[in-house]
């Protein structure tokens, strides 16, 4: 079979003209970046307010496992599979960051014959989305540096006189902002900035990948321009030295930082290899950040396609429980139907039990003591009460009769269905099946349940998360932590959801405890407000904000040919 970017490049393109007419939308209603990519309208959402919604389908997958269990391949060959079958569909997905590109994940264009195409041009900038959020970021930290350096250089009577603004008494050590890059940098995580006679004062500072930028949660969540302006202006960028908190609003960046994003606020549209349209927007990990495509997104293909597939990143632990407790809060949007994607590999995986066998090579004893993690994930995603089908994502050397075992299997949990997806090897003809059965799935009557309610404590919210969420028995808080949510309470912002960074490679926070892990105890390290998003980040454990790359990073095996064609993007 072809490499992924052997068939993406194969691939024979529709104009983008015409996968915008095949969704609905005008000539008027896109700016094309080419002949493959453009940004949509918002002015859309004005036009098509009065047109039927359709149907949200969120894809998720049992716990991630180094193998890859094609969650996006899932989400792309559904949609290609509705296609096929004559529903008009779209999926709404996320850009890739380049960290994982060029790390150890891969690009997120699907992969096989379920891809988004072009795809280098998705893994690789797209129309620039994620460097307007790095820059408008990066805007902010710089701000607060020169504010820093001149109220301290001039004294601030005499920086009011010259400014005409307020002296702000920035606390160096209390400067919340760090900076971004689109990269996996574990140098960068912690430094010293302001060296030298004229740059100070120095202090400590550090980087962030630009996925876990608050910018970029905010960009997924907002409903519009100015709603985006606004949720920039509050966020807490720092406090004085009286305990004053400074916003984006009070360092006078705002409104500079929305004119960088001012064009990254509309999705990308772009085509599956089937013809399928995509909208692309915003970037959010689901271990660091809230792990989902934009609200925007969503809204306008919901105004023009019958069924939208979107997905939540890593495991139904991670995007999916995010996905209901904070985006669809924000949204209002609940999901007629989850599917649940699974494979052979990942259960053997996630059994927990040592092996030196070929994880290709049939072993029931594996396969079922790793049944229990779907088993899990299938009851954590119905809780939420919409219906769930598991998606097993077929491999060439997947065994008949483990497959048998586990369809047979699934038809005893509380899942409404289970299907076989070829769409890696087969396209939008081997998800028709699948495809099937989640239109019967949205057709089904559910009651969508929110996890918590707005009005329960930082501190039941925390203990619902680990308990009903996770299955954990408590949590416990750092005194940093402990200090923070006094904080927390006293700015009154309690009202908010939570956010939980953590691993996403097990169900609790540490990445060795595989399967179903029981009676564990959540470490809440850190909470940090997230004002301008609208949620607060409970850092769980020894979670990084900013990956690093490892021994064999992916950049290794790309390069460009002789005729300047990009060569080993996966």
């Amino acid at each position: 079979m072809l490499t992924d970017i052997e068939i993406s490049r194969q691939a024979e393109l529709l104009p983008i003209q015409d996968i915008a007419n095949k969704l609905g939308l005008l000539e008027s209603d896109i700016d094309c970046f080419g002949k493959n990519k453009a940004k949509v309208k918002l002015s859309v959402k004005q036009r098509a307010q009065t047109q039927p919604k359709g149907k949200l389908v969120i894809v998720t997958a049992v716990t991630p496992t180094p193998y890859g269990e094609g969650k996006t391949v899932t989400s792309i060959g559904l949609t290609q599979g509705l296609d096929s079958i004559g529903k008009k569909a779209c999926a709404c997905i996320r850009q890739p960051s380049m960290g994982p590109v060029f790390g150890i994940k891969g690009g997120a264009a699907g992969g096989g014959y379920a891809q988004v195409v072009p795809m280098d041009a998705l893994n690789l900038h797209l129309t620039g989305d994620i460097h307007a959020v790095t820059s408008a970021h990066n805007l902010a930290a710089a701000a607060i540096d020169a504010r820093l350096y001149h109220e301290t250089r001039l004294g601030s009577e005499e920086y009011q006189r010259q400014a005409g603004v307020p002296a702000l008494d920035i606390n160096p050590e209390q400067i919340l902002w760090r900076r971004v890059i689109d990269h996996n940098e574990r140098s960068l995580r912690q430094i010293k900035v302001g060296y030298g006679e004229i740059n100070g004062p120095v202090h400590d500072a550090g980087f962030d990948i630009t996925a876990a930028s608050e910018l970029m949660a905010i960009l997924a969540l907002s409903a519009d321009l100015q709603d985006m302006r606004r949720r920039i202006g509050r966020i807490e960028l720092a406090y004085s030295h009286n305990g004053d908190v400074i916003t984006a609003e009070t360092l006078g960046v705002a409104g500079a930082m929305t004119a960088i994003m001012k064009q990254a606020i509309e999705p990308t549209l772009m085509q599956t290899l089937s013809g399928a349209p995509c909208l692309i927007h915003a970037g959010p990990f689901a271990n660091i950040a809230h792990g989902n495509s934009s609200i925007i997104a969503d809204d306008i293909a919901l105004q023009f396609a019958d069924y939208v597939v979107t997905e939540g990143g890593f495991g139904s632990d991670m995007g999916f429980e995010k996905f209901c407790n904070i985006k669809v809060r924000q949204s209002g949007k609940a999901p007629s139907a989850v599917v649940l994607v699974t494979t052979l590999k990942a259960l053997k995986a996630n059994s927990g039990i040592e092996s030196d066998a070929d994880i290709n090579s049939p072993d029931m004893h594996r396969l079922q003591a790793g049944f229990a993690n779907l088993e899990w994930h299938i009851n954590n995603a119905a809780q939420y009460g919409v219906p769930v089908v598991v998606a097993i994502n077929r491999f060439a050397a997947d065994s008949h009769d483990e497959l048998q075992w586990l369809q047979n299997k699934i038809a005893n949990t509380k899942a409404f269905d289970c299907a076989l997806s070829d769409a890696f090897t087969q396209g939008a003809r081997g998800a028709e099946e699948l495809a099937k059965k989640v239109v019967a799935a949205c057709e089904q009557p559910c009651q969508f349940n929110l996890l918590y309610e707005n009005d329960t404590s930082i501190e039941a919210k925390l203990m619902t998360l680990a308990e009903v969420g996770l299955g954990g028995s408590s949590v416990s808080l750092s005194d940093k932590a402990k200090a923070q949510l006094a904080l927390l309470k006293a700015k009154g912002v309690e009202h908010l959801p939570i956010c939980l960074a953590k691993t996403p490679m097990s169900i609790s926070h540490d990445p060795k405890l595989k399967g179903v892990p029981k009676e564990f105890v959540l470490p809440i390290a850190e909470l940090r407000l997230n004002a301008g998003a609208g949620f607060i980040t409970a850092l769980v454990g020894k979670v990084m904000t900013m990956p690093g790359l490892g021994v064999k990073p992916g950049y290794l095996g790309i390069d460009i040919d002789d005729e300047g064609n990009i060569q080993g993007l996966a």
